[in-house]
């Protein structure tokens, strides 16, 4: 029940201008008047109560009268001098059917259903990975939505976009001919040298190998002795797509060639031609777009691997971005090509092979740390990349630096040379050492990758079906 405050009595004298109706008037109005004040503070506006939750139990702190001692309340203005509210919680529980809302992290009531909350949200409940919450920042990434906004083009429309979402030539290089662009891997952990220690010595004699072991070169081509000065002088001053189409597969080989042509060991292989890496988590705001890329198939790996892997990936044919993933069909790239015209534009190159070929490492790294096995990746040489102009070739390991929870990633040269010198003596060394990439290096690397996806648990231990993608999917190409 509310406190009723009497006005102060005033101190009246008596005189001879002041009758007792006089002072007996003044008692009696100054009750009236703060009655009145008090009334007309009681009744909240509109604004107030669409502030106050409904629960919520409305108070009235009446300030002292003056005569009393000052409190540390602050005095208020206005016509909150007198009266001031306080929200204070009700002790009595909310009505069923009223739910709590976490503005961070949405309603908290669909932990029970991780896969609805992950449509919704982007990411799995909190709760579902609690023996191991590190596995939180790696699983897949909903795709951005500005991109799902996109609106799409009515089929047999010119302006439909490719899976890969190419961009020209001279738009994907161009952030990467700023020198500054080195500086800007640097801050993420990526350095275009080696390391205090450089790469390990088993590394340092596998890459010695590749240069040295022997190969089957192909016969009839622009290589050839016949043909190979007057190759090489068709392609100077030209642009980079005639490099590609004249020089490049003499240089880099394609993976799926040889496998076409009998080769089985690499058909767990998949190649990209100028693909941008739409699925893979970014690094910086560059998206990834080699010249040409190698990875590893879907196919390669085991439905029970897959079954492990699948919240790591996410919906990946709808675009979701993984640590694991490069294009929607490529896992675990591990070779990566640019081509360019003249000297100087091979640092482009070299920038952009740096960036993708972090993008490579990392994936790897973020596996093993899963697995707790990071260590065993340190100093050791886990992809490579080729930078090549109408002359000069670039050849490089990728290998990371791992120290306790950090990482850093760098790359080792591994050879620079003109295969037009000497009468072009040197034409084959690249096709000599990324041929021996793919037949020496490749099935043990993929062996060590498959291990590490073995001793992940199945789908995380909290029941997620496999069919999620294929749901995800359907409602995408309907939609």
């Amino acid at each position: 029940m509310a406190r009723t405050h009497r006005c102060p009595t005033p101190q009246i004298e008596k005189t001879p201008a002041q009758s007792d109706d006089v002072c007996e008037r003044i008692r009696r109005d100054c009750p009236r008047q703060m009655g009145a004040r008090r009334t007309a503070q009681s009744i909240p506006g509109p604004t107030f109560e669409a502030a106050v939750p409904p629960n919520a139990v409305l108070e009235e702190s009446i300030e002292q009268p003056a005569h009393l001692p000052p409190t540390n309340r602050k005095r208020r203005r206005g016509s909150e001098d007198n009266l001031e509210y306080t929200v204070v919680r009700s002790p009595k529980r909310p009505r069923s059917g009223h739910r709590t809302y976490n503005s961070r992290h949405g309603d908290e009531t669909d932990k029970a259903e991780p896969i609805a909350f992950w449509a919704k949200e982007g990411r799995w409940p909190q709760q579902s990975f609690e023996p191991n919450s590190s596995m939180d920042r790696i699983l897949a990434r909903k795709k951005p939505s500005r991109s799902r906004s996109r609106k799409r083009s009515a089929p047999g429309s010119t302006s439909s976009a490719t899976p890969s979402d190419q961009k020209p030539r001279e738009e994907k290089s161009a952030p990467y001919h700023d020198p500054r662009y080195r500086k800007l891997l640097e801050t993420r952990g990526s350095f275009m040298d080696d390391s205090l220690l450089g790469i390990s010595d088993d590394s340092r004699d596998m890459t010695t190998t590749f240069l040295s072991s022997e190969q089957t070169f192909p016969g009839h081509t622009l290589f050839r002795d016949s043909t190979f000065k007057k190759a090489c002088r068709g392609v100077e001053d030209r642009n980079e797509a005639r490099v590609i189409r004249d020089i490049t597969p003499l240089l880099v080989p394609s993976a799926e060639l040889f496998a076409i042509n009998g080769a089985t060991e690499l058909e767990r292989l998949i190649e990209s031609t100028n693909e941008g890496w739409n699925n893979s988590v970014p690094l910086t705001g560059t998206r990834p777009q080699p010249d040409y890329s190698v990875g590893f198939r879907r196919e390669a790996f085991t439905e029970d691997q897959l079954e492990k892997l699948s919240p790591f990936i996410g919906d990946w044919i709808a675009g979701d971005q993984s640590f694991f993933m490069a294009t929607y069909l490529m896992y675990f790239p591990f070779l990566t090509c640019e081509v360019k015209c003249g000297a100087t534009a091979l640092d482009v190159a070299d920038r952009q092979n740096a960036h993708s070929m972090t993008l490579a490492i990392r994936a790897v790294v973020e596996l093993f740390r899963l697995v707790k096995r990071e260590k065993e990746l340190d100093r050791k040489v886990l992809g490579f990349s080729v930078s090549h102009d109408h002359r000069i070739v670039r050849l490089y390991g990728h290998y990371p630096v791992v120290e306790g929870k950090d990482t850093k990633f760098y790359r080792n040269p591994i050879r620079t040379f003109d295969f037009t010198d000497l009468e072009g003596k040197d034409r084959w060394s690249a096709y000599r050492f990324v041929k021996n990439v793919y037949d020496l290096w490749m099935p043990k690397h993929f062996r060590l990758l498959c291990s590490a996806i073995d001793q992940l648990p199945s789908q995380l231990d909290f029941g997620l079906p496999t069919k999620l993608q294929e749901y995800s999917l359907s409602q995408d190409l309907e939609g």
